[in-house]
């Protein structure tokens, strides 16, 4: 069963956010983590068509051309002195999606994908899409633990308007 969650959990889920997660549920039986083992650019393969319906901006392969660039820093004359990657980009830039598998608990990506998506110029929610389960742990719940601790202490305080996590 495809599972997500807004952060702060007393925000409501809104249409564009809703509309992302039909992305996901459209495909849910493909990329379903319980049976199959899909990597994180074969999840995104997938929602690329469903994506780009939104008018999301998808990174098409790891080459540097097919990169999607969000901007951290700017220089002189505004040029752009620091960006970082996206897997998905809103075509207003208000939203990121970055898609995990086996690395997001594993080495801990979540952690770097909050960090960068709190960085980017504009951004205003991360989507994070991880495993249900990945080996014999379930990364959705560990990823939401966090999240849950995170936002219930109040003791970090995110530029972004919210974390949505889905898991597939």
């Amino acid at each position: 069963m495809l599972n997500f969650q807004l952060f702060p959990r007393s925000v409501a889920i809104s249409s564009e956010l809703r509309n992302i997660i039909d992305c996901f549920e459209h495909i849910y039986s493909d990329i379903s983590s319980e049976n199959n083992e899909k990597s994180s650019n074969e999840v995104l393969a997938l929602l690329y068509p469903e994506l780009e319906t939104l008018g999301f901006v998808v990174e098409k392969g790891k080459s540097e051309a097919d990169k999607i660039n969000v901007p951290v820093l700017f220089g002189k004359n505004n040029n752009v002195d620091k960006c970082f990657f996206a897997d998905a980009l809103s075509n207003d830039g208000k939203i990121v999606i970055e898609v995990e598998a086996g690395r997001a608990t594993e080495n801990n990506q979540f952690l770097k994908d909050i960090f960068q998506a709190s960085m980017m110029y504009n951004v205003e929610y991360l989507v994070l899409a991880v495993r249900n389960q990945y080996r014999k742990h379930f990364d959705f719940d560990r990823v939401y633990a966090f999240l849950e601790t995170m936002y219930i202490s109040n003791r970090i305080h995110l530029p972004l308007k919210g974390i949505m996590l889905i898991g597939y």
